[in-house]
């Protein structure tokens, strides 16, 4: 089945060190770097990276994918108009100021991605994973989406139409995963838990709870 691609609306003096090729040695070397000449405080570096890991991040996005769940009313509002529904909730920013939710159906998989370079909505997910910004992500998952899914371990029977939306500086997306089996008697809190950034990316479906952790 062709996948259908859907746009968003408007495009979008100093010592020389040796540096690691890996990307994570090369972040830490840079780090040091810097903090050592003074140019950066380490302390306010971790303020802001657990601001984007643990605030700015995949459970504010969770938190939104549970409140839809767990309330109708909201949910309609968040599909009409995601924007604003998700500012409700205190998230909110310029990388994300135009949002549009599509919702995941047993007949309809949506799967996000940003052809053009790595737009994402930070407000909802955060920093984007290195797998997103990958050239054969961006490219790969417009041509051959079931493919793609399968190697993130996410098998869909052939009658599940495939829908790949593509972000822009001015548009980007959330998906809203099927609320998976065994969940009614959840709360909110229990039910933001289950959900995962790749799940809200459309590259996993939200696996049901634990026997334990039903009530």
């Amino acid at each position: 089945m062709t996948p259908n691609v859907a746009h968003g609306q408007e495009h979008h003096d100093h010592e020389h060190q040796a540096v690691p090729s890996d990307p994570t040695l090369r972040v830490k070397a840079l780090e040091s770097l810097l903090v050592e000449k003074g140019i950066v405080d380490r302390n306010a570096l971790d303020a802001l990276v657990d601001t984007y890991e643990n605030k700015i991040g995949p459970r504010n996005g969770a938190r939104v994918v549970a409140r839809a769940w767990a309330d109708p009313r909201y949910k309609a509002r968040l599909l009409a108009d995601a924007t604003s529904a998700i500012a409700e909730l205190g998230y909110s920013s310029k990388q994300g100021d135009r949002m549009l939710v599509v919702e995941n159906t047993p007949k309809v998989h949506n799967v996000i991605v940003c052809t053009l370079c790595s737009c994402y909505p930070w407000p909802v997910l955060g920093l984007p994973p290195v797998w997103y910004k990958s050239a054969p992500y961006r490219s790969r998952v417009v041509i051959d989406p079931r493919g793609v899914l399968r190697e993130f371990g996410l098998d869909l029977a052939e009658d599940v139409e495939v829908r790949v939306w593509d972000s822009t500086a001015e548009l980007r997306y959330l998906v809203l995963p099927e609320r998976p089996a065994g969940t009614e008697n959840l709360n909110e809190e229990k039910l933001a838990a289950l959900v995962t950034r790749d799940a809200m990316v459309g590259v996993a479906k939200v696996a049901p709870p634990q026997a334990e952790g039903r009530s």
